[in-house]
Order: structure tokens, then sequence, then C-alpha cells
């Protein structure tokens, strides 16, 4: 019983270690804002991770159009 509780911690710490890095090198060192797998990310983070990946992506790219969870409420503007 206690690998098993072992090996699904190690199961869940891995899958947010992925998810987590995947987010993270979007909203740092992301060529594209519109990045499908990213948006999504971005956009089901809590509010202050979202917030700080939203105002990370607004400093690289203030001229184009928001990503999805960044935009206001008509999507034609940052937040």
């Amino acid at each position: 019983m206690r690998k098993l509780l072992t090996v699904l911690l190690v199961a869940v710490v891995a899958v947010i270690a992925v998810i987590g890095g995947r987010w993270l090198l979007y909203v740092t060192n992301t060529s594209d804002p519109l990045d499908e797998v990213g948006i999504e990310l971005n956009s089901r983070m809590p509010e202050p991770l979202r917030q700080w990946g939203c105002a990370r992506l607004k400093s690289n790219f203030a001229d184009r159009l928001p990503p999805y969870g960044c935009s206001v409420v008509g999507g034609t503007g940052w937040e």
C-alpha cells in the first residue's frame, strides 16, 4: 500500500511539474502569444498566476491582440 501511494505521489508531482513548466515557458519564452496549449494553460491557472502570466505576455506582445484570458470583455485589448 505504501509503495502505491509513493508511486501516485510521484506521478502527481510529475504531472504538475510538466504542466507548470509548459505554462512557464509559454509566458516567459514564447514567440507567439496565440499558442493554443499555452493559452489554455494560462486561462486555467489560479488568478494570481494568470495575472502574472498576462503581464509577462503583455510586456512582450503589447502591439498584438491578447490571448483568451488576458483580454478585456470585448477581446480587443489587454487587461
